[in-house]
């Protein structure tokens, strides 16, 4: 299964951002902790590079990622050149405020009256882009959704004299080269639901929790401690049962306990979960597609 999602108001978008690009200092792209990588869009890479910015990555969610992940993920994007790494949860207070601090130290020479410190701030759909913002800004002022693209138009906001911010809509990239890509963000809840069968991502999350946290599943839903003689079908026919899901006749009902085993994750019931490390991305195969080639074409110029 292949999932892409790229709606066409992000391909507005992109028209927008490219103007913006030239008149900011510092890209801040918002990243999920539990998916750093697969939730990097190589849409903005390729953007911020035409521009020569410096990147500011914030991993976001990081009290629901793995804490033995995360650090290797902010070294991993420390050791890139003309970027810097940090690790927050938008809803714990005062941790919005280190994006400021990291991204005057990417622009140092814009910090007073006449050279106010700009930022960009981008990232896929759904990963706290509006709740930082709203934590940077101290009220409610950006819209905050709990499903993907729920802002679809640029703001900006000036947070002091010396520095100002402006939202940008969640962008997605026109294909995503690796399966197992699509279904970390799908099951990350960036995807929007329409681009993906449930079940199918359900599976592969199953698949990807017995590999790597199986004690997790095994604490929620009864099944194996090792992982060993199960599948991914297996633990949501585990979850079926725990839970007592049945459909007429008396069978499991596995939609249901699909949509149970997402939400779970989601929502942090089944522990403090990353899906991939820098190591399991440097096992996988090369794209054979480079994402620079979607970048869609510039129309000012540039």
């Amino acid at each position: 299964m292949s999932i892409n999602w790229f709606p066409g108001h992000m391909a507005v978008a992109v028209e927008k951002i490219k103007k913006a690009m030239a008149d900011h200092d510092v890209v801040v792209e918002i990243l999920d902790a539990r998916c750093p990588m697969a939730s990097a869009n190589p849409l903005i890479e390729s953007l911020r590079l035409h521009r020569q910015r410096p990147c500011l990555k914030v991993l976001n969610k990081v009290d629901a990622a793995d804490a033995n992940a995360t650090p290797q993920w902010v070294a991993y994007f420390n050791a890139q050149k003309n970027t810097h790494a940090i690790a927050l949860s938008a809803k714990k207070p005062g941790d919005a405020q280190k994006i400021i601090a990291a991204a005057k130290k990417l622009a140092p020479h814009r910090n007073e009256n006449l050279k106010p410190l700009r930022m960009l701030v981008m990232g896929v759909p759904n990963v706290g882009k509006s709740t930082l913002i709203n934590a940077l800004l101290k009220q409610r002022t950006a819209k905050v959704g709990d499903e993907p693209a729920v802002t679809k138009s640029l703001a900006r906001y000036e947070l002091s004299p010396t520095v100002s911010m402006t939202d940008t809509p969640g962008l997605m990239w026109p294909k995503i080269d690796h399966p197992d890509d699509g279904r970390m963000l799908a099951a990350s809840h960036i995807i929007g639901t329409n681009a993906y069968i449930e079940s199918e991502v359900a599976t592969f999350l199953a698949e990807t929790l017995i590999a790597r946290y199986p004690k997790a599943l095994a604490a929620r839903y009864a099944t194996p401690a090792d992982g060993q003689g199960i599948d991914g079908t297996g633990v949501i026919e585990a979850v079926a049962s725990r839970r007592g899901f049945r459909i007429k006749g008396g069978e499991f009902d596995l939609e249901k306990a699909a949509i149970t085993l997402l939400n779970d994750y989601r929502s942090g019931a089944l522990g403090r979960i990353s899906l991939e490390t820098p190591a399991s991305r440097a096992t996988r195969p090369a794209a054979n597609i480079s994402n620079a080639d979607a970048l869609p074409d510039s129309t000012d110029g540039e």
